[in-house]
């Protein structure tokens, strides 16, 4: 089970508490870019390893409710690609309802952690290539089309698309914290 952070809940704030991620003032054009380069940011950290050090350390969780970095970074591939058909359903349809999505449960069903790290971010490169090709051929007017979410609330292209860039920012700061928790530093 992933460990949900305040700054999570509320994302409404601002500014992201721990990952810095700016709500307000992260514009569409910023957020196709940032799909876009964020396969590469969780390349290293899923790739390179101390010496004595090897593959292994990657599926280790630092407690037993806290995701490993293999997992926090599939989770984000899987988040990734929710956020993608909610957008697509919310630009196809008029005021679609949008269900909740059981990420806990998907961790264990699609067995996260035994996966590769090149089969996880093969899978993270894909979901936000396809995210960000959906995100750049959408016009001025759609970033605000609005789907309903499952408390009843609008959500608009714009939030979607900034919650699925916040989620991949935010879960490399994790892989990093789970890393170096298993690392003992």
């Amino acid at each position: 089970m992933r460990e949900r952070s305040t700054s999570f809940v509320k994302w409404r704030a601002m500014r992201c508490a721990e990952c810095g991620f700016d709500w307000e003032g992260t514009r569409p054009v910023d957020l196709v870019d940032e799909l876009r380069v964020l396969p590469d940011r969780y390349r290293m950290p899923l790739t390179r390893f101390l010496p004595g050090e090897d593959a292994a350390l990657l599926r280790r969780r630092p407690e037993p409710a806290v995701w490993s970095a293999l997992e926090y970074a599939a989770h984000t591939a899987d988040a990734l690609d929710f956020y993608a058909g909610r957008i697509a359903r919310v630009l196809d349809e008029a005021r679609p309802e949008l269900t909740a999505f059981d990420f806990d449960g998907a961790c264990a069903q699609r067995r996260y952690n035994e996966r590769s790290a090149d089969e996880v971010l093969d899978g993270l490169a894909g979901s936000a290539a396809r995210l960000a090709d959906l995100l750049e051929g959408i016009d001025a007017a759609a970033w605000d089309r609005v789907g309903i979410g499952s408390d009843g609330g609008d959500r608009s292209v714009l939030l979607l698309a900034r919650r699925a860039v916040h989620e991949g920012h935010h879960h490399l700061l994790d892989v990093g914290r789970v890393l170096r928790h298993v690392r003992g530093r």
